[in-house]
């Protein structure tokens, strides 16, 4: 017997039109109106486990070079459950595109994180080739999983930015 089962464990949502444009002005010295042209991530296929991300912008990352793309998304994940970013397989095997932290790991607190839980995601080329990603393009695809903790003792610590703020 098969059963359709769905459960919602999360939201994508679109960051603030301020937060957007300040990591953008700060990441990447850009100023405009791209606000706008922010899509929130959907899945290609009623198969596909992937959520992919566009690009709200239109950037070259040449051979050995990184850049911070910031998404222009937030998501709400409910808590027991991580959003992890992974770089789309086509420009993996044809260009040799990278997560610049090898996976993004999106926790349920960050929603809550002073820049409004605004996904950076950082690329880097390790291929021989320049690339180009156009504005609209699928770039990374995020999947959510079911996590567990070990036993330990109390955690309490509350986060509050976001690359590396849980230190």
């Amino acid at each position: 017997m098969c059963y359709d089962f769905v459960m919602e464990i999360a939201r994508f949502e679109k960051v603030s039109k301020d937060q957007f444009n300040k990591d953008l002005k700060d990441l990447l010295n850009i100023e405009g109106s791209y606000y706008d042209d922010i899509v929130l991530p959907i899945r290609a296929t009623k198969g596909s486990a992937g959520y992919d991300f566009t690009s709200p912008i239109e950037f070259t990352l040449k051979p050995g070079e990184m850049i911070k793309i910031p998404s222009g998304i937030r998501c709400y994940i409910e808590e027991g459950y991580v959003l992890n970013i992974f770089p789309r397989s086509s420009l993996g095997f044809k260009y040799q595109i990278c997560l610049a932290n090898t996976v993004g790991i999106i926790d349920a607190d960050y929603y809550s994180a002073l820049n409004e839980g605004h996904i950076i995601v950082a690329l880097v080329n390790r291929g021989d080739k320049e690339v180009t990603i156009k504005k609209g393009d699928r770039f990374v695809q995020g999947i959510f999983y079911k996590f567990y903790t070990a036993k330990e003792e109390e955690v309490t610590n509350v986060r509050t930015g976001g690359f590396g703020s849980s230190n």
